[in-house]
This record gives C-alpha cells, structure tokens and sequence, in this order.
C-alpha cells in the first residue's frame, strides 16, 4: 500500500464538508485507507451529487449539521475524539459569494473559528493534526506571471476570496496563541483550486457545465475562455492534503501554509481546458458567451508550489490531459451505470499506485 494511505489506516478522521465534491473524494480515500471516519456538514449541495451516487454514507458516520452551529459541532467532534481533522466545510463559489457574501462569510470564517475553538477547548484533547482546506484565491492578485508564494499577501479581491483569506488569519492566529505547546494539535492551511474529476455537480464550474452540455448534445457555454487557471485532478490535492496531515502528526515543525496546484505546463486557459474537454468526450463543441458586466473574477492565477514539493516531496501525478481523461471516464461510467462506488475507488487505487 501506499505509504501515506498506509499511515490512515486505524486512524480516527474528522472531516467537514464531508458530503461536498471534494470532501466525498477525500472520504473514499481515506476509507479505502481503513482509517475510520465521522464527517460533519450539511446535505449533499448538489443533486445528483457524489456522495449519493458513491453511497458513502453507508461506510462511515455521517452527521448532517451546520458548520456554524457551534454546540452541534463540540458535542460531535467530542464524542468522536479524532486523531486527525481535514476542514472543507465551506460556501466555495465565487459567484455564490456575491449572490449571497453574509452567508459566505458566516460560513468560510466563523466555521473555521468554530472548529478551531472546539478543538482547543476539547476536554479529551485527542487531536493532533488539523488541516484546514482554503483556495488558491487567498492571495491579493496582481494578474502576475509569477506563482503566488505561501509568503504573499492574503487579501481576496471578492467576498468567497476573501472569506478564504480570513479563514487563513483566523488559522494563523490560533495556531500563535493557543497551539503552541508540544502537547497541542499541529495545524496548517492548504491553498489549492480549480479541481476537475468525476462527479462535480455544482453550478457556475466549467467541467459540470460540460458534462451538463455533453449529456444534453448542446454546446459548452463558457464565460471566460482566456482564463489562466492551475486547473488540477481532484486526487491531486487530496493527496498533498493527505501527505501534509501526516507530516505534521509525526513531526510538528512541518505546520505551516502550503501551496498545491500541477506544473507550470498545466496551468492553461479555461478555453484550452475546455478543448482538451470536448475531444476526449467526442462530439461537442463549445462557444464563447462572454458577460460584460459580469462579476469580477481573476483572468490570471498561478500558484508557486516549490515549498510543499522540496519540504514534504509531493509532486503532481496526472497531467492535465490525464486528469481530463479520468474525468471522463467517470461520468461515462456512471451514465452507463456503473457501480461507481467501485468506479472511484479503482480511480483512487490506480493514482496511489503510481510512483
């Protein structure tokens, strides 16, 4: 097995946000692991959604409840008295974040303050590697050439952006005042965006908007074809967050802000994203239906991710035309019928098998 899926297995993993496109991948690793797992977070936000459709609830406790809902979460994460805790729970839209920014940032920046308190006023005290999850839209943008640092300056430009950016003070500040003993959980943040793969539903994200368009015979809409993004397979993350949870359990001094996106080479246009898209689905096209006065969203954004890569040894595994590939191989799965419990997990044990 895998060396960081083998360090999971037995262990207790508390995660947030645990019934999200992201959060159900992270579970279904984190099973095929053998690790135990509890999640906490409100229903599936998509209908279909990768949670229903994996039958992941059957495998792992599963508590439907706010991210705000502070006594709901103590008494939860209590009773399971965690080893590990992955914080997704989040309103991750940046459109979203406009349409409704107060209840954006209730949920970005007080249910990251929430967890943090339960964790440090948690009478069992079991925990001992928290990671919470933010985005690569942290950074103040300046449409540089340059990969952000870990080091730049945090100032989301929109409400969900900078929801995030709190989100990392809130971090960083907790981890000053209150987690500093060796006896208290390591904590990090990782800023990673723009996932692909299999079963996203949600509304306003280009790969969903083609498998919407795909599955009806209808072209792509898209917004922002010249959109330079770090466009990545949703495995791709999920394994850094795995490796850096785990780096900071077995050693403390490796907590900090990482950085996670794939090679310079894949970070290409959304139009190009796009292209590779409809060829390896195969009879669809796509069309540019710019909005002129649309909410302002970032046309160039980069991540430098020397940091994780040189300090922890992770590295991207899929490149984007395989990350494309995998993505379309799960959603024709799934539109023939298969088992795509099954379907993700061989998807999973296929990247992890990878060297």
């Amino acid at each position: 097995m895998n060396k960081t899926l083998e360090f999971y297995k037995g262990k207790k993993v508390f995660v947030t946000g645990h019934t999200g496109f992201k959060g159900t991948w992270l579970c279904r690793i984190l099973l095929t692991a053998g690790a135990e797992v509890k999640g906490y977070s409100l229903a599936p936000p998509t209908s279909p959604s990768l949670f229903e459709i994996t039958g992941s609830g059957a495998d792992m406790q599963s508590i439907t409840a706010d991210i705000r809902c502070f006594d709901t979460l103590q008494k939860e994460l209590d009773i399971f008295a965690p080893d590990i805790v992955f914080h997704l729970a989040a309103q991750p839209l940046v459109r979203e974040g406009y349409a409704a920014p107060r209840y954006t940032y209730e949920t970005n920046m007080m249910g990251t303050l929430n967890l943090l308190e339960c964790i440090r006023l948690s009478e069992k005290g079991s925990v001992r590697s928290v990671l919470n999850i933010t985005t690569d839209k942290v950074y103040r943008n300046t449409e540089s050439l340059n990969g952000y640092v870990e080091t730049d300056y945090l100032d989301g430009y929109d409400p969900y952006s900078n929801s995030k950016s709190c989100s990392e003070l809130i971090t960083a500040a907790y981890r000053r005042s209150f987690f500093q003993s060796s006896s208290s959980p390591a904590i990090s943040t990782a800023r990673a965006g723009n996932v692909i793969g299999g079963g996203d539903y949600a509304k306003d994200r280009i790969i969903p908007d083609c498998v919407r368009a795909a599955e009806r015979g209808e072209a792509v809409a898209v917004r922002n074809p010249l959109s330079v993004r770090p466009f990545q397979h949703v495995l791709e993350p999920l394994s850094a967050y795995l490796m850096i949870a785990k780096a900071q359990y077995e050693d403390k001094a490796s907590a900090g802000s990482y950085n996670v996106g794939p090679e310079k080479s894949d970070c290409i246009t959304t139009g190009e994203l796009v292209d590779l898209f409809c060829k390896e689905w195969g009879d669809i096209s796509w069309e540019n239906v710019s909005e002129q006065h649309a909410p302002h969203e970032a046309g160039l954004l980069t991540l430098d991710c020397t940091k994780i890569k040189t300090e922890l040894g992770w590295k991207p595994k899929w490149n984007i035309r395989k990350a494309i590939s995998e993505t379309c191989a799960w959603e024709k799965a799934r539109s023939s019928g298969c088992d795509m419990k099954q379907f993700s997990d061989q998807q999973i044990n296929a990247y992890f098998s990878e060297v």
